[in-house]
C-alpha cells in the first residue's frame, strides 16, 4: 500500500509512467524556477499567455525538455526587449516538428538587426550627452580652480 501511495505522490514519476517516456527528462515548476532564477508565478504567467504548455498529472504541472527550451527562449527574448506577442510569434514559427526553423532564423535576424540599430542610436545620443556634460564639468572645475 505504501509503495502505491509513494508513486502517486511523485507527479514526475507518474508522468513518466503515463507517457511511457521514462527516459525523457521531466521537470517540476519549482525546478525550472530555481534553474532560471525566476518565480513560479512568472512561469504560470507564460503558460497563461500560451507560451508554454506543460502536461498535468493529478493537477500538477509537469514540464518536458521542449517546455524548458521554450522557457529559455522566452527569457532570452525578454532580455533583448521583445514583447510577449513577438516572443509567441517567434516560438510559433517553429511548428510542431521544427519545419519553421528557417523562418525562425529569418525573423530573429530581422528582429535583432532592429534592436542593434535602436541601441546604436541610443549609444550615439548618450555619447553626445556625455561629451556635453563633460565639457560643462570641465568648465566648472576650471572656474573653481581660478577662485
Amino acid at each position: 500500500m505504501s509503495e502505491r501511495r509513494e508513486e502517486t505522490l511523485n507527479p514526475l514519476a507518474e508522468a513518466e509512467k503515463e507517457t511511457g517516456h521514462a527516459d525523457q527528462e521531466l521537470f517540476g515548476i519549482g525546478d525550472l524556477a530555481e534553474e532560471f532564477e525566476i518565480s513560479t508565478r512568472s512561469i504560470r504567467f507564460y503558460e497563461s499567455k500560451g507560451l508554454i504548455s506543460p502536461q498535468r498529472v493529478n493537477g500538477v504541472r509537469i514540464y518536458n525538455r521542449k517546455d524548458r527550451a521554450r522557457l529559455a527562449l522566452i527569457l532570452r527574448g525578454k532580455a533583448i526587449g521583445s514583447s510577449l506577442s513577438e516572443i509567441k510569434h517567434f516560438l510559433d514559427l517553429y511548428g510542431q516538428h521544427g519545419e519553421g526553423h528557417r523562418q525562425q532564423l529569418e525573423y530573429l535576424g530581422s528582429r535583432t538587426g532592429e534592436v542593434l540599430k535602436e541601441l546604436s542610436a541610443r549609444k550615439e545620443a548618450l555619447e553626445v550627452t556625455i561629451s556635453e556634460i563633460q565639457s560643462i564639468h570641465d568648465e566648472c572645475m576650471a572656474k573653481l580652480a581660478e577662485e
